[in-house]
């Protein structure tokens, strides 16, 4: 059952009071609050609107940023993936079997996220 935009925003509201009551209480050493439960509700309310209106600008102005850290995410994944298959290579005999990847740290990248990839094309075929 999908709630309507309001009652989302008011359950989402009464979860950030509880959420900032939570903290106050038992995390006041790093998450100090005074002004009792109205304090604890105008926080709540400040919290819940920057969700509403301030996150959506900040998720698209650090799309970049995450777009370009999903990447660095993938190519090393897929390094250390790659790498381990290499050592395990390397210890193989030359006559069953060699594996080089050419053109240094570019070319492991390059590798990387071709692995990456084709391994998400594949798994979306599989599903």
């Amino acid at each position: 059952m999908k709630l309507s935009l309001p009652v989302q925003i008011l359950f989402r509201f009464l979860l950030t009071i509880l959420l900032v009551w939570a903290m106050a209480t038992f995390m006041d050493q790093y998450f100090f609050l005074s002004g009792g439960f109205g304090a604890v509700i105008i926080v709540s309310a400040l919290l819940t609107l920057m969700n509403l209106f301030v996150r959506p600008i900040l998720n698209a102005a650090t799309l970049p940023l995450r777009f370009l850290a999903t990447i660095l995410a993938i190519i090393l994944v897929n390094g250390v993936f790659l790498w381990l298959t290499y050592e395990i290579v390397l210890r193989m005999d030359p006559n069953l079997v060699t594996l080089e990847i050419l053109g240094g740290l570019g070319g492991w990248i390059v590798v990387a996220l071709t692995i990456g990839l084709a391994n998400w094309i594949m798994k979306m075929i599989v599903k």
